[in-house]
């Protein structure tokens, strides 16, 4: 069975957008209140429980992708048998996964106090709060999380996205709710597993009507077990990377600048993964059909196809980025206040450390599509020890500016110029790298020189009130740019072919 990629992707995005939407906005308007009934301190502290979470996670060992990689060859053949056992592993291990998340957070608790640097709340208990938060991390792998994964091999993610859109708002709205009504922070927490609960059962309901055929039973081959572990590993120290680059952060920021400090540098951090979600859902949704071409295309067609996928994304994420350069600080203001802000050259390095995050992501997609996370193990460890070792140092240092420095510099070297060659060495040939990066330099220089025009544009324009002066940068952010895109790629083969894949709505 071969899949429409174009078709899936736009019916994936539009609902992946609504999702990541209300993923965003939601939790920036729970982060608001919760900034005005407790204050910052609280913020710090929600940082840092759930970086300490993101690193359990890690448990999880990358399962899922290794799981939903091993679906598109006997999905593509309707080979029903193999998915049903694939499933059945899968349901077993995130049994046996659950229980581990559970022994090994409870380690963490009597060290909870040195992950903070200064006071904290007197009212809170710590063991309290971060035993919430372990048992939400860890209910999904008991229930029906291992079903999500016929959701992504099918690439109908957006069944998911309106599962996790309720769930959301409902979760938010109500938690906002307990915040004004009860000013209490433990009530706060509690309401989140509960409605973790519900997503599960949700979820369960939509992939039993949508895939009746699929059943959880059956044994794999001992070879594809085999290839599997081997995949998995590969995976986990991709995911390793990742909580490095993200949970560390927060974490040395905590342990050498205190809660308020890191509750400022989360704010920032938030709003630029909020953006970066929701640029995510673009590669999300092709990841399913892009699976699927590599199982029945040529690798020549595939190149072309990730050049133009990747055309279309980098346009879109520097965009994003000349947004961020103009908008950022103003944001901050009107939503923080000024005691609240951060430097504007550490805003500059969130803008980069969110571009270099864009500029690897199509890649990724194609890599994970090939199942190439073994042949990543070697960039993914040194990219995690290389972002903490670095983290430590320059943030003991330089503070906040050294610990964005140690990320953007590991993201660039490890994972963008390294990744980048790993995928073409064991998919598209190296003799297509030297092509793939030179699109990559002409599309930062384009961005780079649009941020300073239209930063220098923004700068003319009469301030005024805070939201008044934010809205009319946000007009000149949304035409200049992509006026400035559309001039220096109109004329280009790569335009002309991307206008026409997405006119004519297929892959």
């Amino acid at each position: 069975m071969k899949l429409n990629v174009m078709k899936n992707a736009k019916r994936n995005m539009m609902f992946g957008l609504a999702n990541k939407l209300a993923l965003v906005l939601c939790p920036f308007a729970v982060r608001t209140v919760m900034q005005l009934v407790l204050g910052a301190q609280y913020l710090g502290l929600n940082s840092l429980f759930s970086s300490i979470l993101s690193i359990l996670s890690l448990t999880e060992l990358g399962f899922g992708s290794a799981v939903v990689y091993h679906m598109y060859r006997p999905i593509a053949q309707n080979d029903i048998e193999t998915v049903d056992a694939l499933l059945y592993f899968y349901k077993r291990v995130y049994r046996g996964i659950g229980i581990l998340i559970l022994a090994a957070g409870a380690l963490w608790i009597p060290f909870l106090p040195y992950f903070i640097h200064g006071d904290y709340p007197e009212e809170v208990n710590l063991t309290v709060l971060y035993l919430i938060y372990l048992i939400n991390a860890s209910i999904s792998y008991f229930m029906y999380a291992y079903k999500s994964s016929l959701l992504v091999a099918y690439q109908r993610e957006d069944r998911n996205s309106i599962a996790n859109l309720l769930i959301t708002v409902l979760l938010n709205g109500s938690q906002i709710a307990a915040l004004f009504a009860f000013r209490n922070y433990v009530l706060f927490l509690l309401l989140t597993p509960v409605f973790t609960i519900a997503n599960n059962l949700l979820i369960a309901c939509m992939v039993k009507k949508m895939f009746p055929q699929y059943h959880c039973k059956g044994t794999l081959p001992a070879c594809l077990a085999q290839d599997i572990r081997q995949r998995v590993q590969g995976a986990f120290l991709s995911k390793l990377c990742m909580v490095s680059r993200n949970a560390f952060d927060s974490i040395v920021a905590s342990m050498f600048l205190g809660l308020t400090v890191t509750a400022m540098y989360n704010n920032y951090y938030y709003v630029m993964h909020g953006v970066n979600v929701m640029l995510s859902v673009i590669p999300a949704s092709f990841l399913g059909g892009v699976g699927n071409h590599v199982a029945v295309k040529s690798v020549e067609e595939n190149f072309i196809e990730l050049k133009k996928l990747d055309f279309l994304y980098m346009w879109i994420s520097g965009w994003c980025t000349v947004c961020f350069v103009c908008l950022f600080q103003p944001f901050m203001q009107w939503w923080m206040g000024e005691e609240m802000m951060l430097p504007e050259p550490v805003m500059i390095l969130f803008c980069l450390y969110f571009y270099l995050l864009s500029a690897g992501d199509m890649r990724s997609v194609y890599s994970s599509a090939n199942g190439l996370w073994w042949q990543h193990r070697r960039r993914s460890v040194a990219e995690a020890a290389a972002n903490l070792i670095l983290n430590f140092i320059l943030g003991r240092f330089f503070g906040i500016y050294g610990i964005l420095t140690a990320t953007i510099l590991t993201i660039f070297v490890c994972n963008f110029v390294w990744g980048v060659r790993i995928v073409f060495k064991h998919y598209f040939q190296l003799f297509r790298l030297k092509e793939y990066y030179g699109c990559h330099i002409k599309y930062a220089l384009a961005t780079c020189v649009l941020c300073i025009l239209t930063y220098n544009v923004c700068a003319w324009l009469p301030c005024g009130q805070v939201i008044g002066g934010l809205l009319l940068r946000a007009v000149v952010c949304a035409v200049l740019p992509n006026i400035g895109y559309a001039l220096i790629y109109g004329r280009t083969d790569m335009f002309r072919q991307v206008r026409q894949m997405v006119w004519r709505k297929r892959l």
